[in-house]
């Protein structure tokens, strides 16, 4: 039986050093039976059975550094979109999924999910952008399995100016409220993303990472008592 292999994706964008410490964490805490690696080498990707996109800045910055490693796109694509691995999008990792990012101009990203990336245009003007710190999440899919044991008004830390507003309502899988309803998480088939980074996330983070490195796309969580 092959071993597990979570892949974090190093292309130049992220806390990829916090985001290892706290796979390797959930991991070791929940007898994830492989090991996270960390890598910039398209060719990891044929032998990982988990991929994480971190991102961190600018839409186009990010999705530059992707396509500046030779092959990682297509590698990323291959493994995604036609062997339907897990895969996390963090932070701007989520909203490279979207058709289009429109900071600082129109971008095109990669396309998994229709929609784009906005900036916030928040009716509470006293509200300070870019949206930093802790927030609560609200559970819109509460059977999926990437949220068991993520109870409504769990708290998720955000740092962000622009946020993906999806084309399809029905791929929102958390929201939170900041000056309005923002996508926090969005789920499809075997793609997921988290606006919020679950890395610096606590209690929460911590099980979202769990849920996701034990996660078989495909599988719907036990219902919940009294459901």
């Amino acid at each position: 039986m092959t071993t597990p292999l979570a892949v974090i994706i190093d292309y130049g964008s992220g806390n990829l050093r916090s985001a290892a410490k706290a796979f390797e964490r959930a991991a070791g805490e929940t007898g994830f039976a492989g090991r996270v690696g960390v890598t910039a080498d398209p060719g990891a990707l044929a032998e990982a059975s988990h991929i994480v996109l971190p991102g961190v800045g600018a839409f186009a910055d990010c999705l530059n550094g992707l396509k500046a490693l030779p092959g990682m796109v297509e590698a990323l694509t291959q493994a995604v979109r036609h062997q339907h691995k897990p895969f996390l999008g963090i932070c701007v990792g989520m909203q490279l999924l979207a058709a289009r990012g429109l900071e600082h101009g129109v971008h095109e990203g990669l396309g998994w999910l229709a929609g784009d990336v906005k900036k916030l245009d928040l009716a509470d003007k006293s509200l300070k952008i870019p949206h930093m710190g802790w927030n609560e999440l609200d559970v819109k899919q509460p059977r999926h399995p990437l949220l068991a044991g993520i109870a409504p008004g769990a708290h998720a830390y955000f740092v962000h100016s622009y946020h993906f507003v999806p084309t399809d309502p029905d791929v929102v899988a958390l929201t939170t409220d900041y000056g309005g309803p923002l996508v926090a998480a969005v789920i499809r088939g075997n793609i997921a993303g988290t606006q919020f980074h679950p890395e610096k996330s606590q209690e929460a983070g911590l099980r979202f990472i769990a849920n996701f490195l034990h996660w078989t796309p495909g599988r719907r969580a036990p219902e919940q008592d009294g459901e």
